[in-house]
């Protein structure tokens, strides 16, 4: 009991002494201490203290503390101490923020540059691991098959193998980021309530709602909104320079980009679409019909590999699909991309990765472009200013960004 209470006041005093910005009180404390504590009543780490204690307006009992002019390079070697010490750079407070959130507010540019940095290296970090967790895993999978050759398979057993990422289910954003998470809605879901978000599965096996304006799943996230539309002709624009080109979209949603190819005039027009509401919708709408498009029903990592046997090769790849992981967008540009690309082909992708803050999005935003060079490609982003947009009738928000960047790959070299 009494080195609870003690472990508790180490972490008041290196909560307040990173608001106060000591830098010599805070080495000496994390000698004890971790850098990870939060605070009960704020959900303060070390690290929101300090940046949260620049806010003029700051009030609270920690991040009130500073009594001093702000010193943005004493704020620097704080959180790069911090950092250093193991603080983990996406933590959330009780406001639903992070601490990149918090220097991003306060336009401390040079301690959310140090965050951005610190995210990226996290996220290469911990995917580096799970590529090695995969690789024992698939070593265990592979004992488990020689102890178990000759044994029947059952049916039962066969039904209930995970068929699409880890547990069967996936996400939109990089699955190691809590802040990528969306803020909690204001209203309880219902008791069906299925979070597609993060189940391409349940996803494909959902209900469609589709409006003017909007295409919603049966929980009633937005699988597309039309004011994305300015982005999708841009990415139709910046992927086909001219007509009588050879395209693939994946993905086909309210048909808003497929609708904008189309204006571009191309020799093939390769459509991937898994939901059985959009093929649906598709076949009303004469998709099916129309002169050099080829649908191909199926989810892409099935269709893919079809194409490339076929020997299909293209000019123009983009790449827009729902309740998908991260990790899935990765194999793409790894595998179709360079699987059915032109030497001179473009490839691009809708980037909404971690756009419901910005500091993911900008962590993000490097994160894919370092594995898109991996795989052989080079990335020029083009910025798009991002309209009002209208959430009524939306679950949650997904984009919480000012700026949509638009990526446009060729091969290097």
């Amino acid at each position: 009991m009494e080195e609870d209470h003690e472990e508790k006041l180490l972490a008041q005093s290196l909560l307040i002494a990173s608001a106060k910005h000591d830098v010599n009180a805070v080495r000496n404390l994390l000698k004890n201490a971790s850098a990870k504590v939060q605070d009960a009543e704020t959900g303060y780490t070390p690290l929101h203290a300090a940046i949260a204690a620049c806010d003029p307006n700051a009030t609270d009992r920690i991040a009130g503390a500073l009594d001093k002019p702000i010193d943005e390079d004493q704020v620097v070697e704080i959180v790069r101490l911090l950092l250093d010490s193991g603080a983990i750079w996406n933590d959330l407070d009780q406001n639903n923020e992070t601490p990149g959130c918090i220097a991003f507010r306060l336009k401390l540019l040079k301690v959310y540059d140090l965050i951005v940095a610190a995210g990226i290296r996290a996220e290469l970090l911990l995917d580096k691991l799970q590529a090695l967790d995969g690789d024992d895993e698939m070593d265990e999978d592979d004992e488990d098959q020689d102890d178990q050759e000759g044994m029947e398979v059952t049916t039962e057993d066969a039904s209930n193998t995970a068929t699409n990422g880890a547990n069967g289910t996936d996400s939109d954003v990089p699955v190691t980021a809590p802040a990528s998470a969306a803020p909690p809605s204001t209203t309880e879901p219902p008791e069906d309530y299925i979070d597609h978000w993060d189940s391409n599965t349940s996803f494909l096996r959902s209900s469609l709602v589709f409006t003017d304006t909007q295409l919603l799943d049966s929980s009633s996230n937005a699988v597309m909104m039309d004011w994305e539309t300015e982005i999708m002709a841009r990415h139709a624009t910046t992927l086909i320079p001219g007509p009588g080109l050879r395209v693939m979209n994946v993905g086909h949603g309210m048909g808003i980009v497929d609708t904008e190819i189309q204006k571009h005039a191309p020799a093939e027009h390769h459509i991937i679409e898994a939901h059985p509401a959009v093929l649906k919708s598709m076949r009303e709408k004469g998709w099916f019909e129309k002169p050099g498009v080829r649908v191909h029903e199926g989810r892409w990592q099935d269709v893919v590999p079809k194409l490339v046997a076929e020997g299909v090769v293209l000019d123009a790849l983009y790449y827009d699909t729902f309740a998908e992981e991260y990790a899935a967008l990765r194999d793409f540009f790894n595998e179709a991309v360079i699987g059915l690309m032109d030497s001179a082909g473009r490839f691009g992708f809708y980037h909404g990765l971690g756009a419901d803050r910005q500091v993911c999005y900008d962590v993000y935003t490097k994160v894919v472009e370092l594995d898109l060079m991996d795989a052989g490609l080079e990335t020029e982003w083009e910025e798009i200013p991002v309209p009002t947009i209208e959430w009524e009738g939306v679950r949650r928000s997904y984009w919480n960004v000012d700026i949509y960047r638009l990526p446009v790959c060729k091969f290097v070299g």
